[in-house]
């Protein structure tokens, strides 16, 4: 088997210290998904966990937990020095990953590789990583409850419900191979007259089929097991609305669940596709109520012109997809519903969410709940949701993010919860009892229990909807940051912040800003120098959750850092600020995790140079450890009554001036808006859609060709994105500002392609995209896959001392026939001599042993008994050789012969019968 030199690194999987789930029970494992080897490269100390098998462009990267890795949302990555390598592929036994090294475009060594999921590590990687040990932090308590709001939408209704199923014809979506069922639950109110608002729930990504206390990935799912019912985990939820008078419809989402692994945005467009297809269906019932199944001829008409989407976790992302693809249509080609919008999507609520394309819809109005104990999506990336709709559009829509304390992912959704789920589930924050978490661990003050978490959920879910489809604004201050509690959601403590609806003038640090007394901080930058939170940090920020590349720009914070009271901070825009008819400034300002009462007095300077004090506000921070993500920003507002009374023109404000009055302490200013009270009508802008999509060419044989990254752009108008072009050698990034218009060819990256007849890796050139203003972003991601089209070499060996004296290393040339554009690494598992005695445990050195397999050389046994014992030689780039070799040891025991046998592996790492062998003999050295 030939792999990419130095590919091999050490990896433990710790997913207790990550803070990772240690997963479900899992399907028997497959023959072809065994326990990765651990291998010396070149003397380098490997454990196990790694290993790379296949030839060629068959090549793959295989990392293999040693506790399962439960199916969940958030996306499996690796990484390689930083670099994000690929998404691999799971295999049926919940511990392996596998990732095709002609995707990653790797033609350097690659090295420190890690495993990520959601901003956890799932693996120790190599890295000097101790144990947490028992945490330091004392027990939390929960923040001061907040006074109640004057209604509560968690309250029930006065309708009574229905319950019931339909199940129609699967569809075929684009890119999966198996049909996707068409099957929901819908509850709705009794005695409910004229057209009643439609709620469509779409749940997330979770195992599909069980049997017994096993759990797989499969679709369809194999003969003997059942499909998990994740669509009938809300129906609290469901009754909760369908009581105040919605119609509602939970959708089924396995058959993409068990095929979007493949899929470049994680499966988003397909989820897309399939709620649109039931909101067809839907519209096709409302118009012939007699086509209806009976469930939905018994329940009142549904109003097409009044939806709510809810989406739980990659769900969450779809029903973002699905209100971005009704208001810009998505190319026809990877879009798998093409019927007339016959509908209007008045908000989105998202539970846990990912947002792996980071592209909001700023024109519907949404509301994100942030679980403060993910366990899955535990960067709580789903902030994206507010923060990435700032200076997109028009503003008008309110993005509300509903930060839980307490809650975790998987408790939202009742198949998903022990005690309540048919099929087998587990609480996604795992909690080790030697190592308790004092903010999630089950039983500590802050953390929820399953029932109350749902309970919150359900609140505000009706919040939304009460808001962005009934349009009642009494419930605004439970969403926007007005500091308002829903008493039905008690004893939960949920806190909100948001942007957009009656928010105008902001200090924006993403744009042209000036700072004096503190700096401009980037959200992802390798640079601590330059980074908002630095790798030390304890714990994380959902503002500053890493996306695709190293370094991105345009994400910035104001970092404010201060020894001494009164050291004032200037934040002044590039432009004046508009704040003529606000009542309030408000702030979203972050403090570290556990920590109270930091005061900052606030104050504004117009134009002419006329200055006024608004007034104090103190923030706290959020319950939080090393394994949350707590650096969340507050909401806190000042009165801007003190500049009027002072005459400043509001309508011209110059700088805003933060003063601490702390001692000591740190904070980041997100933003800052003027608020008035008010939810102001939406309309949707019409803008342009830009959507990457990605060819595949082969190498050639000789000459240069030069292709070009496949761009669409539609709609109307034009706007500014920003492009990212992923270097395939380093996997770095450069970026540019494009203005774009429909059927322009403003995003042109250009790919050149120069022919030979040296093998070499497969190139993946990768360009990435995101809004800046004035347009909506589809597929955010796509390229030029340059395929290898030359055979491999092929491989021989030379033995250089194959009989040897103990204490003597056996040695052996590897050859190839003719050279490589690449360095290679050609790998030999371990088998039993065919006569003989056999190299023993004992005779070979023992940290060489340990290192290449983790075993130790007690009890002695032949070296052929150890599971995913390999060899290998390095073979550079351009040479035709390369040496490997096995330490032998000298000892005291009068001994025989003694052979041993390495054979070339298969695609699967597993001796290949036929190919070449490294055979050894060892001898007494007297």
């Amino acid at each position: 088997m030939i792999r990419a030199r130095r590919i091999w690194v050490a990896a433990v999987a710790v997913l207790a210290v990550a803070g990772g789930s240690p997963g479900l029970a899992q399907a028997a494992q497959p023959s072809d998904a065994g326990p990765s080897a651990a291998v010396t490269d070149n003397g380098s100390d490997l454990p196990p966990g790694w290993k790379v098998i296949g030839e060629g462009a068959g090549r793959q990267l295989v990392w293999r937990s040693s506790a399962p890795v439960a199916m969940g949302d958030a996306r499996v990555d690796f990484y390689a020095g930083g670099r994000l390598l690929g998404h691999p592929e799971p295999g049926k036994d919940g511990r392996t990953f596998r990732l095709d090294l002609a995707d990653t475009g790797a033609s350097s060594p690659l090295k420190d590789l890690e495993v990520r999921a959601g901003g956890r590590e799932l693996d120790a990687a190599g890295r000097a990583q101790a144990p947490h040990g028992r945490s330091s932090v004392a027990a939390a308590r929960p923040p001061a409850q907040l006074p109640a709001n004057s209604v509560d939408p968690g309250k029930p209704g006065s309708y009574r419900t229905t319950t019931g199923e339909y199940d129609l014809d699967p569809v075929k979506l684009p890119d999966f191979p198996e049909p996707v069922e068409m099957k929901a639950v819908v509850v709705a109110p009794k005695g409910a007259t004229g057209k009643r608002p439609l709620a469509l729930f779409l749940h997330g990504r979770h195992a599909t089929c069980y049997k017994g206390e096993d759990v797989t990935g499969d679709w369809p799912c194999p003969q003997g097991t059942k499909p998990i019912p994740s669509y009938r985990g809300y129906l609290r939820d469901q009754r909760l609305l369908a009581s105040q008078g919605y119609v509602t419809v939970s959708i089924s989402a396995n058959g993409i669940n068990g095929q979007d692994y493949a899929a470049e945005d994680g499966g988003a467009q397909a989820r897309s596709s399939l709620v649109r297809q039931h909101l067809a269906r839907w519209a096709d019932w409302a118009a012939n109520p007699g086509s209806a199944p009976a469930v939905v001829r018994d329940a009142p008409k549904a109003d097409l012109s009044r939806v709510l989407l809810v989406g739980h976790s990659r769900g969450g992302e779809g029903v973002n997809r699905a209100a971005l693809d009704s208001l810009y249509p998505p190319p026809a080609a990877q879009d798998g519903y093409h019927g007339p919008v016959r509908w209007h999507i008045r908000g989105n609520v998202l539970i846990g969410p990912t947002i792996f394309g980071q592209n909001p819809v700023a024109d519907v109005p949404s509301a994100t709940i942030l679980p403060g104990c993910d366990g899955d999506v535990s960067d709580l990336q789903g902030e994206a949701f507010v923060d990435g709709t700032r200076g997109i559009s028009r503003g008008k829509a309110l993005h509300s993010a509903v930060y839980v304390v307490g809650a975790n992912h998987n408790f939202f959704n009742t198949e998903w919860t022990p005690g309540q789920a048919q099929a087998p589930s587990d609480d996604d924050f795992y909690d080790d009892p030697q190592q308790r978490d004092p903010v999630c661990s089950p039983g500590t003050a802050t953390r929820l229990t399953a029932n109350q978490q749902h309970k919150a959920g359900s609140t505000y879910i009706a919040a939304a909807a009460r808001l962005f489809v009934a349009g009642d604004d009494k419930v605004r201050p439970l969403l926007d940051g007005s500091g308002k509690r829903a008493p039905s959601a008690d004893p939960a403590r949920v806190l909100t912040h948001a942007v957009g609806a009656n928010r105008a003038g902001g200090f924006l640090p993403d744009g042209k800003m000036s700072v004096t007394g503190a700096k401009l901080c980037s959200a992802v930058d390798p640079d601590v120098n330059v980074a908002c939170l630095g790798p030390g940090t304890k714990g994380s920020s959902p503002h500053f959750a890493q996306w695709e590349t190293e370094r991105e720009v345009g994400r910035r914070a104001v970092a404010l850092h201060w020894t001494r009271a009164g050291s004032a901070v200037k934040v002044r825009p590039g432009t004046p600020v508009k704040l003529a008819g606000a009542k309030d400034l408000t702030l979203r300002v972050i403090v570290p995790p556990g920590s109270t009462g930091t005061k900052l007095d606030v104050s504004l300077t117009d134009t002419h140079g006329k200055r006024a004090g608004l007034g104090r506000v103190t923030v706290d921070g959020l319950p939080g450890t090393e394994r949350t993500s707590s650096y969340w920003a507050r909401e806190v507002r000042v009165p801007l009554t003190a500049a009027t009374r002072a005459g400043l023109d509001l309508g011209h404000v110059k700088s805003l001036e933060l003063t601490p009055r702390s001692t000591t302490g740190r904070a980041w200013l997100m933003d800052a808006w003027g608020w008035r009270p008010g939810t102001p009508a939406v309309r949707e802008a019409v803008l342009p859609r830009v959507d990457i999509g990605r060819t595949t060419v082969k190498e050639g044989d000789a000459g240069t060709r030069t292709y070009t990254v496949p761009v669409q752009v539609s709609g109307q108008g034009s706007g500014q994105v920003r492009v990212y072009v992923v270097d395939p050698a380093t996997g770095r990034t450069k970026q540019h500002l494009a203005t774009v218009r429909p059927g322009g060819h403003d995003i042109d990256v250009p790919v050149t392609v120069q022919g030979n007849t040296r093998f070499s890796y497969d190139v993946d050139n990768t360009v990435l995209v995101k809004a800046v203003r004035g347009a909506v972003i589809g597929a955010y991601r796509g390229g030029v896959t340059v395929r290898n089209d030359d055979p491999m070499p092929t491989i021989g060996v030379q033995p250089v001392a194959d009989r040897v004296a103990e204490g003597q290393p056996l040695k052996w040339k590897v050859t190839l026939s003719e050279a490589a554009d690449v360095d290679l690494g050609v790998y030999f598992a371990i088998a039993p001599v065919t006569g003989g005695p056999e190299l023993s445990t004992k005779d070979v050195d023992p940290a060489w042993l340990e290192n290449a397999s983790g075993e130790k050389p007690d009890p002695e046994r032949p070296l052929s008994s150890i599971q995913y014992l390999y060899l290998g030689a390095d073979i550079p780039a351009g040479k035709l050789s390369g040496e490997v070799d096995l330490p032998t040891i000298r000892d005291q025991v009068t001994e025989p012969a003694e052979s041993v046998l390495f054979r070339s592996t298969d695609d699967n790492g597993d001796p290949r019968p036929g190919g070449p062998e490294l055979k050894g003999t060892v001898v007494d050295a007297s």
